[in-house]
């Protein structure tokens, strides 16, 4: 079977999930007759059907090649895969029901990206420094992305307990709660971009012969790591919550997508840099 057709496979059952979560959950219809938020056995089930096909798709154009090709269509693609394996893991714990459409959804649009777009030669890519800097970043920006999601779900849930009756009074957590774990989540996305960031200055030593290089992509890597440092700074000697937590997080997490992704989408996409 062509892999263009396991990507679209992949994105089809993530779209219909969505769908399903979406209507389960979000709907007001479904909310007036009691349908129960809590996730289902075969709810976790169905969510590893696209989970493992998106992955066995992610190993063979990443892991298993001879020649590493990453650009922003893989890394958006493996972002959102790793995004969507925690969001699965984070269920067994948290009532998180509201936020799998978004999730799900964006996955559906990432998944089959890497069929379109082969992205760019990647030099030195068995290197232990070039790994190492690779998972981190990646995880960082999964780790990154969920807190937004999180943040951006809290927002809403404010919004509509202000206007009607919605989804947050049917079994969601506090609204405390899931702020307190997008600063955990943020916490956590922080040190591993730190380790990222490291790495990278040790890679770009031994290969360039120097510890940074002056580019668009350092500059808005280093102001997403300043701007994620104080809002945690700020959470932790101010107590931010709310709006300015949202607005700063959203901040920090665009200046992320520029950083690489947008990099890599200018030179693959409009300047043809393959």
């Amino acid at each position: 079977m062509p892999d263009i057709v396991i990507h679209v496979l992949a994105s089809a059952v993530y779209v219909g999930l969505a769908w399903h979560f979406w209507r389960t959950r979000w709907r007001s219809s479904a909310r007036r007759a009691g349908a129960s938020g809590e996730l289902q056995g075969w709810e976790r089930a169905a969510i590893l059907v696209p989970l493992a096909l998106h992955g066995w798709l992610l190993y063979a154009e990443i892991f298993s090649v001879q020649q590493l090709r990453f650009g922003f269509a893989q890394a958006l693609s493996l972002m959102l895969w790793l995004a969507m394996a925690i969001c699965w893991l984070e269920s067994l714990a948290y009532r998180i029901e509201a936020l799998l459409p978004m999730v799900l959804a964006m996955a559906a649009l990432c998944a089959p990206l890497p069929g379109f777009f082969p992205g760019r030669l990647t030099p030195d890519a068995y290197s232990l420094e070039f790994k190492l800097h690779l998972f981190a970043g990646m995880a960082a920006y999964s780790l990154f992305t969920v807190a937004t999601l999180h943040a951006v779900l809290i927002s809403m849930l404010e919004r509509q307990l202000h206007q009607r009756p919605s989804v947050a009074d049917r079994g969601m957590p506090p609204l405390l709660s899931l702020e307190a774990l997008v600063f955990r989540l943020t916490g956590a996305a922080f040190a591993v971009l730190t380790l990222t960031v490291a790495v990278g200055i040790a890679y770009s030593e031994s290969i360039f012969g120097r510890a940074l290089r002056f580019d668009h992509k350092t500059v808005f890597v280093v102001l997403s790591w300043l701007i994620f440092g104080l809002l945690l700074a700020g959470r932790w000697l101010y107590g931010w919550r709310g709006r300015t937590a949202l607005r700063w997080t959203l901040v920090g997490f665009v200046m992320l997508l520029l950083a690489y992704v947008g990099s890599r989408f200018v030179l693959e996409v409009i300047l043809h840099r393959a």
